[in-house]
């Protein structure tokens, strides 16, 4: 079906996403997926083609273009070439809202130049290794000291978490209040007391580095604070439906991109002396998976739509999250069933659409969390 959200300045913009990714990313997946993350040079690379900070204003290096459709672009692009491990998405989905919209004219200054040119990597700190889904069961610490924070505790599942210069971390400044005392302080690289734990072994998504972080009396300056002390939780819930949009968008580029792997190999794959899409539960099968494909990306355009606008409600975006992710891995998993036996092996990129979307159903909050928020929106 053909979309109609976009105009011909997006369509140039896939363009330019569509060549960097197979030019400068595809042919480094072998060696990224061993290395357990990606280059930096990549990174300075898509500063250079204006793929990174796009809404940052102009003063400040970037296009001072607020439009969710190019958010969409570059995530579906990063899908649909097979690209692997670039955490584009953490830096222009989830953290940009953050630097532009809450910092200080000093704070602007000192971020937003090297966060479009790729020279600062950003990732942002929520998950502990007991709080899961759960923000406000948080432990990590700034207690104020004179002009100085200083931060205690320690984070986990954190994306970027290896390459990141920059990290905004979720942390208590009054822990007798609740989730009313969270705030949210940057911590740069090379503060003493910031350190990473070892890169996490995942089970897929082996080139996107996620890492564990810690904390040990690491003192920050207090214009490292990011909006106002002590409403730290209220700005995360802001800006998490557009980070579930966002995973809503690798949902369907994801299925889309598994659904032409498939099709092309059930054209070319013989059984019993026939291309094994000619078989009629195979031929179902696919189907299926386009139809389902079609609807998804029909209900997310919609969502895109309301984004830009201001109207996406936080239910809407829980809803596009957990519908999307769901039915990605059922249209994965039977992607993967059709590939028979050479499904399971590695060297088909099938095998790691399959283990790298698993998780999906997990980060920016799990979906049995997206079906409570939706539920609760009702007055259940």
């Amino acid at each position: 079906m053909r979309r109609k959200i976009f105009d011909a300045e997006h369509e140039q913009f896939r363009e330019t996403a569509r060549t960097f990714f197979e030019k400068e990313c595809v042919p480094h997946t072998d060696e990224w997926e061993k290395a357990g993350k990606t280059s930096r040079e990549v990174w300075l690379k898509a500063g250079e083609l204006g793929l990174l900070g796009w809404d940052v204003p102009e003063e400040y290096g970037g296009a001072g273009i607020s439009d969710f459709r190019f958010n969409a672009i570059l995530d579906e692009e990063y899908w649909l070439t097979g690209t692997v491990g670039v955490g584009f998405g953490v830096q222009n989905d989830i953290v940009a809202p953050y630097l532009v919209d809450l910092t200080t004219e000093e704070q602007k200054r000192r971020w937003l130049p090297g966060f479009v040119s790729g020279e600062i990597i950003t990732a942002i700190a929520m998950s502990e290794p007991g709080a899961g889904s759960d923000l406000r069961a948080i432990r990590t610490t700034a207690q104020r000291q004179g002009d100085e924070y200083v931060i205690n505790g320690s984070k986990t599942f954190i994306s970027n978490g290896l390459l990141a210069d920059l990290v905004i971390v979720a942390c208590k400044t009054d822990p007798s209040a609740g989730h009313r005392g969270v705030s949210l302080i940057v911590v740069e690289t090379g503060t003493p007391g910031f350190t990473r734990g070892r890169k996490l072994d995942k089970i897929g998504q082996h080139s996107a580095d996620t890492a564990e972080l810690h904390f040990e009396n690491v003192r920050v300056p207090v214009e490292n604070l990011i909006g106002e002390e002590n409403r730290g939780f209220y700005l995360l819930m802001r800006n998490l439906p557009k980070e579930r949009l966002g995973i809503a968008v690798h949902a369907v580029a994801s299925s889309r991109r598994a659904f032409h792997l498939t099709l092309a190999y059930a054209r070319e794959r013989q059984a019993f002396g026939q291309p094994i899409g000619k078989f009629q539960v195979n031929r179902h099968a696919l189907a299926e998976m386009r139809t389902k494909i079609e609807v998804m990306q029909t209900y997310l355009d919609q969502c895109i739509v309301a984004v830009n606008a201001g109207e996406l409600t936080a239910e809407e975006a829980a809803g596009a999250k957990w519908w999307t992710t769901e039915t990605q891995w059922e249209i994965l998993d039977r992607a993967l069933q059709l590939h028979g036996g050479y499904g399971y092996m590695n060297e088909y990129e099938i095998a790691r659409l399959w283990r790298d979307s698993r998780v999906q159903r997990v980060y920016g909050g799990t979906n049995e969390i997206m079906k409570d928020l939706i539920g609760r929106s009702m007055g259940l």
